[in-house]
């Protein structure tokens, strides 16, 4: 097998999503162009304790002739590469090799629910990116973008989302809270409460689902055992 190519990305812009979450945009400085399809992810490797470390993270960008991608992350308590990322000061840089990974839109495109929980958001974003910047991509379909989280603080994105959905009439994006304040007017409770709503009694449509493990199961079962759909219709990743 051919060695596996190493990459230097240098991050040009670090934000914060919330107290322990953000977003990193990277550059390759050895490529023109960097290839990938909409939900793949990266693994980033830096040297601790004598050892190399590598942690995979989804890709939160879409494709766009660029040597350019983003990825979003939280710092996970005693989480070492969480932290050094996290860290680290723009300008800096760190190895990954990549893309890898089969989360990816399937062709071809049908009407589609996107669910996601926290940092799940991440190869969601890059999929609805693509889907979006091409009206040929899009026309016909609609498209729900459930993402849940505990608190309001926690929804990522809501600008961009909420300027999508006014810009598409195609797109329905639904942010849903499990413990919200008294002054949330939004939806409550878990996604799959309502992706059954989206999806009523259909099957002739797709689900792009990414996050923990218990949300990733629970909305499976929802649309294969409860549902009926073909388990090829349903495509996850998890993060634990």
């Amino acid at each position: 097998m051919p060695e596996r190519q190493t990459l230097t990305a240098r991050l040009r812009q670090s934000v914060p999503l919330s107290g322990l979450t953000k977003h990193l945009q990277f550059e390759i400085e050895e490529l023109p162009q960097f290839d990938f399809a909409a939900g793949q992810f990266v693994s980033m490797q830096t040297q601790h304790e004598g050892r190399e470390i590598t942690r995979a993270y989804s890709i939160a960008s879409a494709p766009a002739r660029s040597r350019v991608f983003d990825v979003c992350l939280n710092r996970v308590q005693d989480g070492f590469f969480s932290n050094y990322l996290c860290d680290l000061p723009e300008g800096a840089t760190v190895k990954f090799h990549g893309p890898h990974g089969y989360f990816t839109l399937k062709s071809p495109v049908r009407d589609s629910v996107f669910i996601g929980t926290g940092t799940g958001i991440a190869p969601l974003r890059g999929m609805l990116q693509h889907l979006f910047a091409d009206p040929i991509r899009n026309d016909g379909h609609d498209f729900w973008l459930v993402f849940g989280v505990r608190n309001r603080e926690d929804l990522y994105y809501t600008d961009e989302f909420q300027q999508l959905e006014r810009e598409h009439p195609n797109f329905h994006y639904i942010p849903t809270l499990s413990r919200p304040g008294h002054d949330w007017t939004g939806a409550r409770g878990y996604v799959q409460d309502h992706v059954r709503e989206i999806v009523k009694d259909r099957r002739d449509m797709d689900a792009y689902i990414c996050g923990l493990k218990n949300m990733v199961v629970a909305n499976r079962d929802l649309l294969v055992k409860e549902k009926g759909w073909d388990r090829k219709s349903v495509l996850y990743e998890r993060y634990d």
